[in-house]
């Protein structure tokens, strides 16, 4: 491989892991209706004022051993571990498509399923703050993708909310209790946005697969009922990267099961 290959790569991980630390922010401040601008990142036990050169994504974490630099309170594992997931993400989209125009938009795509994702697992909400503009943007962004006419994007907004919307009044019909929120549903038109009316089939299925697979062994372990809340909006995040990043390419070997 050319060494501008392996540079191009090494570029994309260093701005995803910069996004990265962004979307630490994000994460935390969003559900808290904090502004994601300002003040400046601060540690969240003694309030000190973290600098720039201890904010450098992952290395910081490191050259501080975990530790807050100024009260020497432990720094949640969690913070690099993000900053190293947008960064491989960012790298894989790159690998995937390569310098076109429809990179800057995945990019943004799944910078925008990291906050989501670890929104939902944490407060079991996704913001309309950020579902109902990401359908627009992904509306948007699709004059931009040549193999995605913008006819299949809009119909995956409708589809792809009216798909989770029709499970969700279906569930609550027959059981007389909620089981999947109104965010799910607008995450799903924001799918559609991005990746089509095609792929919304595929997703649910993948995220319903993968939600049983986890959630059965998780009720086992805790003891819980079938009332056990699990936030559905991580396994749709999975499922839309999956698709992504290898729809074609298992849609394909399905196929050719069956020819």
């Amino acid at each position: 491989m050319p060494f501008e290959y392996y540079f191009f790569l090494g570029t994309a991980f260093v701005l995803g892991s910069v996004i990265g630390s962004f979307l630490n922010v994000c994460i935390y401040r969003i559900p808290a209706g904090k502004s994601i601008v300002s003040p400046p990142s601060s540690c969240p036990h003694c309030g000190h004022r973290i600098r720039w050169f201890q904010n450098v994504p992952i290395l910081s974490y490191l050259f501080l051993l975990g530790k807050c630099a100024g009260c020497g309170q432990q720094i949640s594992l969690r913070y690099p571990l993000i900053e190293a997931l947008t960064g491989g993400l960012f790298v894989l989209v790159l690998y995937s498509f390569g310098l076109i125009p429809a990179t800057p938009v995945y990019w943004l795509f799944v910078a925008v399923l990291v906050v989501i994702t670890f929104i939902d697992l944490d407060h079991q909400i996704i913001p309309d703050v950020i579902s109902l503009p990401g359908i627009v943007v992904g509306f948007l962004c699709s004059f931009f993708i040549p193999w995605m006419p913008w006819l299949d994007s809009l119909l995956g907004i409708l589809i792809g909310g009216g798909i989770l919307f029709l499970i969700a009044w279906g569930y609550e019909f027959l059981t007389k209790r909620e089981g999947m929120g109104g965010g799910d549903i607008k995450l799903l038109a924001m799918l559609g946005a991005f990746l089509g009316w095609k792929a919304i089939f595929p997703m649910v299925f993948l995220a319903s697969l993968a939600g049983t697979v986890i959630g059965l062994p998780l009720m086992v372990l805790q003891k819980k009922d079938s009332k056990l809340a699990l936030p559905f909006g991580p396994f749709l995040a999975l499922a839309a990267l999956v698709h992504l990043f290898w729809g074609g390419a298992i849609l394909d070997w399905y196929f050719h099961l069956f020819t």
